[in-house]
């Protein structure tokens, strides 16, 4: 069938309108760029097995290449697990076509979606796009939990738990998002929640943007539970001990560790977030090659991790499924 001029053009406009509503207002692009050259103390396409980081990526962040320039930062330092908040299910997919095709560095990943957001993460109308929080990780990652805390604030706010291996033993890893800063009452009864859930563990790493400074009191049962891994940084702190990590310098983004010992800490600004990337080392071990070597390990440690994936087609499978908990804990295991 031929169209004519005024039906092909009716024709093209529907089809850009569909792909709007689809991709939303910051719809990626679909052309791979070129590998940045990353920085000397770079990981150079190996993942380090135990080295943990936290990301507040910023949602909505204006300009363009944002998704390509965090997989530079991500695969600058290369952690075995990395949680990211603020992150839409359709821009953590990007990220990781990146890592993976660009940078030969394969994570999985598992969703802690807290509310659909067209305008923030695309989607079709009826069906928004996810947002929350997002953990990426080298190995397999079991027992997934996802709660959205029961009062939110002025936005829905939750935590996203899972074990994996760090340093080659299993460990249970959160990540969180907690209130915006004026809403240290919020706050307070979401670390209750948190913690609770935190003191169940022997071996914990919660990671995550918890709005508040070190000294704020809310953060209190934290801290009673575990440290951060910033060695100069404690509730009792004053003056600049903390490093910062926002770009108005404070310290808002945490690494906690229960039953760890860290061994370096290092906060990377980035002109892609208003927040910093925050990464530390635990412990010595093998690094992971980049590709095919990765996954072999990830099918080999999945033995010890039951219920496992054993293979990265189960969870590209698993990640494009979406969460939503109302005040209660929703748990899969794959």
């Amino acid at each position: 069938m031929v169209l004519r001029r005024g039906a092909r053009w009716a024709a093209g406009a529907m089809a850009a309108v569909c792909t709007v509503l689809l991709l939303g207002p910051s719809a990626p692009g679909r052309g791979l760029p070129l590998a940045r050259p990353l920085p000397s103390d770079a990981a150079a396409g190996e993942v380090v097995p135990d080295r943990v980081g936290t990301w507040n990526i910023c949602n909505p962040c204006g300009g363009s290449g944002l998704n390509f320039g965090r997989a530079t930062e991500i695969a600058t330092a290369a952690p075995q697990v990395i949680g990211l908040q603020e992150a839409c299910v359709r821009d953590v997919e990007e990220i990781r076509t990146y890592l993976e095709e660009v940078y030969g560095l394969v994570y999985r990943v598992a969703y802690g979606s807290v509310l659909r957001n067209w305008n923030r993460c695309g989607g079709l109308p009826w069906r928004p796009g996810g947002f929350g929080q997002a953990i990426l990780s080298a190995a397999p990652m079991t027992d997934r939990v996802s709660v959205e805390y029961p009062d939110g604030g002025s936005e829905d706010r939750g935590y996203l738990a899972v074990t994996t291996l760090v340093g080659g033993r299993p460990v249970r890893v959160f990540d969180t998002h907690l209130a915006e800063r004026r809403q240290g009452e919020v706050r307070a009864g979401q670390v209750a929640v948190l913690a609770a859930e935190v003191a169940r563990h022997d071996r914990a790493i919660v990671l995550g943007d918890f709005n508040a400074v070190p000294n704020a009191p809310e953060l209190g049962p934290m801290w009673a539970l575990a440290r951060d891994t910033d060695p100069g940084c404690r509730p009792s702190t004053v003056g600049g001990a903390c490093t910062t990590t926002t770009d108005w310098n404070s310290k808002f983004d945490y690494v906690f560790l229960r039953g760890i010992t860290p061994r370096t800490h290092r906060v990377r600004p980035s002109p892609y977030s208003d927040h910093h990337l925050l990464h530390t080392d635990l412990r010595g071990g093998t690094p992971v090659r980049a590709g095919r070597d990765a996954g072999a390990l990830a099918s080999g440690v999945s033995a010890g991790i039951p219920g496992a994936a054993s293979s990265r087609t189960r969870s590209r499978r698993s990640s494009g499924r979406e969460w939503r908990t109302a005040g209660r804990k929703r748990t899969t295991r794959r």
